[in-house]
């Protein structure tokens, strides 16, 4: 028996569907419902020969369009629910009802519904705070380990209700959730790169503090970000070279290629390192910068190790799949590269932490030494003096204080530069001076700071300097010098306990071939017109310094001394 004609009627008064369905008479059958939505509800489980808008909503909208708009957002991706006032459900578009456990949901809890959900933030009462406020109120559920969505609450006023109704959409967040999780973790793992406790620190040898960032390099590649192949490389900005610091699962050959920091003929390593763009190869055999680097490779990303917006290297991984590295990758390896930057620097400055308390602990040593062994040399020479002609054996003994006196000295700088890790970058970059290197320098003056601060600045560029308190000391300095050795400079105060620079000139111009002679001053200060006489006597006229002057300005001075001195330095037939 065939089924009559269904009439749906929307709010229609039970007596006007009677009127109706009578008018009709027996061959249909009439359905009444007070609104819109219990009639969409209806239509989504019964069929109807037709619908009949018997009033106007509210709102002045029309209910057939109600209904159509009603249809599109049962339809779309987010879930989107109605509420009422104890958050039971009135109503759920299909997506909603997909996600929810069980089919029949109308009237349950919103939270029950959906699974027991566990509100995360950053508004914990997102209903509540709706209905209270009259503004959306905003959160994020977690449903499970691995499921979690973002609720926006709206209030619905309505005339219907006493507290108003809630409108819900509900959008599915999890892929942006778990990887933000992973961001986090990725984070957290790059500030463990190299984290090493005070008390290891000196325990550690430099290449033990490079092995352990290795071995955290790799675990954290492996375990969070799940590569199996990685290449680090560091650039050296002096040569340009990228340098390899790690590589896995990569050949020996492709490991250890020359690669600069060109963005040409350096595969896709060295156009990173040059421009500090990340580049995500999809297909190495279509790609014209990829350069073989795992057998068998499809794909690579690389990204730049960055710096205070330097570029000090590159990350590089790679996948025998094509195509397998996504935006999200991308994200990931690239906050792993910043912290890796970070714990790369902090490793170096570990590294030149350890080298500068070698220094300083080499400085301290030569500080507190290297006066009292000037004093020695000053005594011995003054010893000296007396017993020349007298007693051989005595002077003997004399000349071997003296060289012992030296070897000392040299002893401490050597074991200063051995003392300092190889691998260090110097806290302290000094020029490097190789015309000073191993030069004698003898520093008259009577003041000790002045003395103390020519050892300090003279030795850092392998000066070899001993001192005197005045003149008469110098000409016995340089007197007993040594066999086949004279001083390559002589830097003097103009005014000194017993005579004055010129008179310190005179005396030693019988005992060296050409004085090496700087004469120090205050600026206007020449009580005795002794820089005038000087140079009557052949000082050059750049061999003088104003006090104060820089540092810059004292090596200057020292070293066109000496490469005056070689000029005129007599040449043997």
């Amino acid at each position: 028996m065939a089924s009559l004609p269904k009439i749906l009627c929307v709010g229609a008064e039970p007596t006007a569907v009677e009127a109706l369905a009578k008018s009709l008479g027996a061959g249909v059958e009439c359905h009444a419902v007070p609104n819109h939505l219990e009639a969409e509800k209806l239509l989504r489980t019964e069929e109807f020969s037709a619908v009949m808008m018997l009033n106007q909503d509210e709102a002045g909208i029309q209910p057939l369009e109600t209904i159509r708009a009603a249809e599109i957002v049962s339809q779309i991706a987010d879930g989107v629910v109605l509420v009422d006032a104890d958050n039971a459900l009135v109503w759920a578009n299909h997506q909603f009802r997909q996600w929810c456990p069980t089919s029949d949901i109308i009237g349950e809890s919103f939270y029950k519904a959906l699974g027991s959900a566990d509100i995360l933030g950053p508004d914990f009462c997102p209903f509540s705070s709706a209905r209270r406020s009259g503004v959306p109120s905003t959160t994020v559920v977690r449903i499970s380990d691995h499921q979690f969505y973002q609720l926006k609450a709206v209030p619905l006023s309505s005339v219907d209700h006493a507290e108003p109704q809630l409108i819900v959409s509900i959008r599915d967040v999890t892929e942006d959730s778990m990887q933000r999780q992973k961001l986090d973790r990725i984070r957290e793992a790059g500030m463990e790169l190299a984290d090493i406790k005070p008390s290891e620190i000196y325990e550690m040898t430099v290449d033990e503090r490079i092995e352990l960032l290795k071995t955290n390099i790799l675990h954290y590649t492996h375990d969070l970000l799940h590569f199996d192949v990685v290449e680090i490389r560091l650039l050296d900005h002096k040569t340009n070279l990228l340098e390899p610091l790690l590589a896995v699962g990569i050949g020996d050959e492709a490991a250890n290629r020359v690669l600069t920091a060109e963005p040409h003929r350096n595969g896709v390593t060295g156009f990173v390192a040059s421009t500090g763009k990340s580049y995500l190869c999809e297909d190495t055999a279509k790609d014209p910068l990829y350069l073989d680097g795992l057998i068998g490779a499809k794909s690579s990303l690389t990204v730049p190790l960055i710096l205070h917006d330097d570029v000090i290297g590159s990350f590089n991984v790679e996948s025998p799949d094509v195509n397998a590295f996504t935006e999200s990758d991308l994200q990931m390896v690239e906050q792993f590269a910043r912290d890796l930057a970070m714990a790369i620097n902090t490793l170096e400055l570990l590294i030149a932490q350890q080298a500068d308390t070698a220094r300083q602990s080499v400085d301290a040593i030569h500080s507190a030494v290297a006066l009292p062994i000037d004093e020695i040399l000053n005594d011995t020479v003054n010893v000296m003096e007396h017993y020349i002609g007298h007693d051989p054996d005595v002077v003997r003994r004399l000349q071997a204080i003296l060289r012992h006196a030296r070897d000392i000295k040299q002893v401490i700088q050597e074991i200063g530069r051995e003392m300092a890790p190889a691998k260090a970058a110097p806290i302290e970059d000094v020029e490097a001076r190789p015309l000073l290197k191993d030069r004698r320098i003898l520093v008259v003056d009577a003041d000790k700071a002045v003395r103390d601060d020519a050892h300090r600045l003279l030795e850092r560029y392998g000066c070899v300097v001993e001192t005197a308190h005045e003149g008469s000391e110098a000409v016995l300095m340089v007197r007993n010098c040594g066999e086949n050795a004279s001083y390559d400079a002589v830097i003097s105060d103009i005014r000194l306990p017993d005579f004055s620079g010129y008179q310190l000139l005179l005396r030693l111009q019988p005992l060296m071939t050409q004085v090496p002679m700087v004469l120090m001053t205050g600026f206007g200060y020449d009580p005795g017109h002794s820089i005038v006489k000087a140079r009557q006597a052949g000082l050059p006229a750049y061999a003088i310094l104003y006090k104060p002057f820089r540092l810059d300005q004292l090596i200057e001075v020292v070293e066109k001394i000496i490469q005056s001195n070689e000029v005129h330095a007599p040449t043997s037939s």
